[in-house]
């Protein structure tokens, strides 16, 4: 119980202390015109106030992240609470915040264009592939994932049966409209709705581990290993638990609200304490997965995660409990894989240079990608989603190397966002040797490997980047 607890302290001391470092070492300019005011075009370039960007923001990165990835931690105890909290303040929070006053200081631009900008032409048409591709399959498990729940909420004998094609067509129709409409018609009026109703649910599990004694539960920090198969921690865990620490994805959201906040004064609350709120989501999670089945061993034991939030919202908020249950595994899913279309829009117009204010130049982009989105929901691509977590978290790694470079560039502190960037890329690299998704490598080799790879990431950016900084002139 006090590790939880000290973690949701910890959680806000790092937004009003850390993040406050973090903004002074990025430098705003409150009286700078931002994309919103100089860009606007009534369709992605639209002012919103700092409440309501910083609500859809958090839906934006969070959805049911926060919740499936955090149970998924659990399995590893407390070790869960430490990467959910350093990660959110030292690597998420910093990934999210820069990733959008960097996209907010060139006109919105996306990940790949900011990649590309300050890490090289190389990087640039890796991320624009890569990144598209991530954004589409998000797209498309977000489609079927919530289709086969509520089929299964309707008719429990059903699979995929006409019931599931029919809800399958009305998400993607939906998907549709939140892709092609002005981002203030659909976007910015459910997702605050839908945001703040993600805090609520996450509010009401926190207050009620206490009332209901469950908090009692909750184990103490250890240093051993309490992954019932006895899993390393290191680099699973930090694969495992994404969104809710740092999750590449986040860095694929941001210039969407880089070209609706309205003042650089906005930034921290709405990049770097959307993710803060997300880590607190989380820490919720976690502590409720270990908490209510009495151990790792009765968690691993309940069943996947949709199963798992629906015991934890009934055990401990009854009926109440069932709707936010349903609003988790449907709605925040739902709410994810719109604005990974919408990503994907963006990024392909940035690519192309197709300006987005007509109508028809939309289309152009939307339906070859609603047509490869509509093709994979009928392709069992469960081995390819596996690559997902290791995917996403690749391209925070690319997003974290970014701000280092526009950081040194505008002779600013670079280490914030190198140090978080030099781990990434050791948690990736080791990952990916090991996994039995990749090569397959012993355990040892393969994290020899990812610290090596990593020591050379360092060495090639002070190479490539901080004692070239001297003959670079900043741009801004």
């Amino acid at each position: 119980m006090i590790s939880f607890i000290i973690g949701v302290a910890a959680l806000v001391l790092g937004y009003l202390l850390y993040g406050k470092f973090v903004e002074k070492i990025f430098g705003i300019e409150p009286a700078r015109s931002t994309p919103a005011v100089a860009k606007y075009d009534g369709v992605d370039y639209v002012q919103m106030g700092w409440k309501k960007a910083m609500l859809i923001q958090f839906l934006n990165i969070a959805g049911v992240g926060p919740i499936f990835g955090a149970i998924a931690g659990a399995m590893w105890g407390p070790w869960a609470f430490v990467w959910i909290v350093l990660g959110s303040i030292f690597a998420g929070a910093t990934h999210d915040y820069l990733s959008g006053m960097i996209s907010l200081r060139n006109n919105g631009a996306s990940l790949s264009e900011i990649v590309g900008k300050y890490l090289g032409p190389g990087a640039l048409y890796f991320i624009r592939f890569f990144s598209v591709l991530v954004l589409i399959l998000v797209g498309v498990v977000f489609v079927t994932s919530p289709a086969l729940i509520l089929e299964k909420l309707i008719d429990p004998t059903a699979n995929k049966s006409t019931i599931y094609f029919i809800l399958l067509a009305v998400i993607i129709a939906y998907y549709v409209l939140a892709t092609l409409l002005p981002i203030d018609k659909i976007i910015g009026r459910i997702y605050p709705v839908f945001g703040a109703a993600l805090l609520i649910m996450g509010v009401g599990i926190f207050i009620t581990l206490f009332t209901s004694g469950e908090i009692g539960n909750v184990p103490e920090f250890t240093f051993a290993n309490l992954h019932p198969k006895s899993e390393m921690i290191f680099p699973a865990l930090f694969i495992t638990i994404a969104c809710g620490a740092i999750s590449g994805f986040h860095a694929t959201q941001s210039p969407m609200m880089a070209r609706c906040v309205k003042s650089e004064i906005d930034g921290r609350k709405v990049f770097y304490g959307a993710m803060i709120l997300e880590g607190f989501v989380a820490l919720i999670w976690a502590a409720a997965a270990m908490a209510h089945f009495g151990g790792q061993e009765g968690l691993a034991a309940a069943g996947p995660g949709p199963v798992v939030v629906n015991k934890v919202s009934l055990g401990l908020m009854g009926s109440f409990g069932g709707i936010l249950a349903i609003l988790g595994v449907v709605a925040c899913p739902i709410t994810s894989g719109d604005t990974a279309f919408r990503s994907a829009r963006l990024t392909l117009a940035d690519w192309f240079k197709i300006e987005q204010k007509p109508m028809r130049n939309r289309l152009l982009i939307a339906i070859p990608l609603f047509a490869i989105g509509v093709v994979l929901c009928f392709v069992d691509f469960g081995i390819i989603w596996r690559y997902f977590g290791w995917a996403n978290q690749t391209l925070a790694t690319f997003a974290l190397w970014a701000g280092a470079a526009y950081l040194v560039l505008h002779n600013k502190n670079y280490w914030p966002a190198l140090i978080p960037a030099v781990f990434m890329t050791c948690v990736v690299v080791s990952y990916i040797c090991i996994a039995g998704i990749g090569f397959g490598l012993p355990y040892t080799v393969g994290i020899a490997v990812g610290v090596v790879v990593a020591a050379l990431s360092f060495v090639w950016f002070f190479w490539a980047h901080v004692n070239k900084a001297s003959a670079t002139n900043p741009v801004a």
